[in-house]
């Protein structure tokens, strides 16, 4: 049995209006090579919407997709406005993705509390929902209630006409309890740091929560955040990523509470876990960096020659997943341009790209 996976890029984090720049000439270079999406991220600098308007206008046909839009910096209504906004300006190509973020960011940066982010979710999702249809928005949950009843609050209807009443919403899903609301509820999962032998567990999980729903499982875009990194010797590419998955082990998160640590351990890497994340919290950036096995970066992300990187996409596609969407890690443009070919190659040579 074939399997086939789009692919799509992910434009991840910057931290100049340099790197901006050279995102959206990326964005562009992904479309002529036929990609499927382009994915704009945010965290606390630069947004996603603003990013992800700037593409639409200089593209035509790719996808372009929020990954993730923080569920705590916008109200529900705010984000139905934007997702029909977005949808219409891009000619129906928006694809909403949603997360919680993480307790230091939704408490820290945004001032609202990281407390049942699945219920919160739910909720969030419910309403975009009932917005995007044009249906009169009212709400009266845990967290959001709509309109307010002690007030002179009136139940409205989203005003724009959308280009779709059913822009597909993607969830970045973690624990058990959010893969099961993406089963349930959402178009697509976001995974990251995926790993097809470890992750079967979540995707099984997802699909029989579908099932359950009276959902076809099959309809889920199972659709991984894959770092790539392309040189002739696969350690010699794994150097490029390491810092970035020492950031998400060590610091995305308390000691207490960090999803991607979760990950890593769970994938058998636990005390080089632990380790990775009392170095970074010590601030030995480097130390935590070179502390990340090889294996789990191998297992993780698209490292080596485009014939490495074509098993690499065989191994993903077999395990479920239909999207990979790579972020790349080369210092200049021309040689992002370069290893977005490069994945090209490797898709038709392993004969999975869709």
């Amino acid at each position: 049995m074939s399997h086939h996976v789009r692919l799509g890029l992910n434009m991840g984090y910057v931290t100049s209006a340099a790197e901006l720049a050279g995102n959206l000439a990326l964005a562009q270079a992904a479309e002529t090579l036929g990609f499927d999406a382009v994915w704009a991220a945010e965290a606390y600098g630069s947004d996603a919407v603003t990013v992800l308007a700037a593409v639409a206008a200089r593209t035509e046909r790719i996808g372009i997709g929020s990954a993730v839009l923080q569920i705590p910096g916008r109200t529900p209504a705010m984000t139905a406005m934007t997702a029909a906004t977005l949808d219409a300006l891009s000619g129906g190509r928006f694809r909403l993705g949603l997360g919680v973020s993480g307790p230091q960011v939704s408490e820290g940066w945004h001032g609202v509390r990281f407390d049942d982010p699945v219920g919160r979710t739910r909720e969030y999702i419910q309403i975009v929902r009932q917005a995007l249809q044009r249906r009169r928005v009212t709400a009266g949950g845990e967290h959001f209630t709509l309109p307010l009843p002690d007030g002179p609050g009136k139940s409205l209807v989203l005003s724009l006409q959308p280009v779709r009443s059913d822009v597909p919403i993607y969830l970045a899903a973690l624990g058990p309890r959010n893969l099961q609301l993406t089963g349930q509820l959402a178009d697509g999962w976001l995974a990251i740091f995926f790993d097809p032998e470890s992750a079967r567990v979540s995707i099984e999980r997802i699909h029989a929560a579908a099932r359950e729903a009276g959902r076809d499982p099959e309809l889920i875009d199972i659709s991984a955040q894959v770092p790539i990194s392309v040189a002739a010797d696969p350690h010699a590419a794994a150097a490029r990523v390491r810092a970035h998955a020492a950031l998400y082990i060590g610091g995305m998160g308390s000691k207490k509470t960090n999803f991607y640590h979760r990950i890593a351990s769970g994938m058998g890497y636990e005390q080089e876990a632990a380790e990775v994340q009392r170095l970074f919290l010590s601030r030995d950036y480097a130390g935590a960096a070179a502390a990340v096995p090889f294996e789990f970066l191998d297992r993780t992300c698209l490292l080596g020659d485009a014939d490495r990187i074509a098993d690499r996409l065989t191994r993903l596609a077999e395990g479920g997943v239909t999207s990979v969407n790579i972020n790349c890690f080369d210092s200049t443009l021309a040689e992002r341009i370069a290893t977005l070919r490069t994945l090209t190659a490797a898709a038709e040579k392993a004969g999975v790209a869709v």
